[in-house]
């Protein structure tokens, strides 16, 4: 399976985006501050989200982008295909040549696995991700040491 960093900022950027998002722009700014992903990596995953039509942006001062579509309608395989992963674990992307040019002996197993994956994330969306209480825990931590890191910067 190759799930890279890609897909899994993308996710973890939207989900920050989703839960920081009261009607206000987030800016990328911000999602970078609170995840630790650079802001040029956010920067060109945002322009894949806003092609596929996941975020919209909002120019000017106070703004960042925001959700294009209620966080129910938004699930994780939605956002891993905006910017062009793949959950195949198949050798061979399921092209069926994975043995010199023919199907190898677990080319079906995998097949099924890449299935079972892509069903997997079609189901969980990023609301659902925003209700779990290890989600709640893990956003507010990292607010707090972004608040905190203001804090020294504001006294210093």
């Amino acid at each position: 399976m190759r799930l890279t960093t890609k897909g899994r900022y993308a996710v973890t950027a939207m989900l920050d985006l989703a839960l920081n998002a009261d009607e206000s722009p987030t800016s990328l700014g911000d999602i970078s501050q609170r995840q630790g992903i650079s802001l040029s990596y956010l920067e060109q995953l945002f322009a894949r989200l806003r092609r596929a039509g996941l975020v919209k942006s909002v120019r000017g001062p106070g703004g960042g982008y925001l959700l294009a579509a209620p966080a129910q309608e938004i699930s994780v395989s939605r956002v891993i295909d905006a910017v062009n992963e793949t959950v195949d674990a198949t050798r061979c992307q399921g092209l069926s040549d994975c043995q010199e040019g023919d199907t190898c002996l677990t080319h079906h197993l995998w097949c099924e696995l890449s299935g079972q994956i892509r069903q997997f994330l079609d189901d969980v969306t990023l609301e659902q991700l925003m209700r779990r209480g290890d989600v709640r825990q893990v956003a507010s931590r990292q607010q707090a040491r972004v608040d905190a890191s203001i804090s020294t910067l504001n006294v210093t």
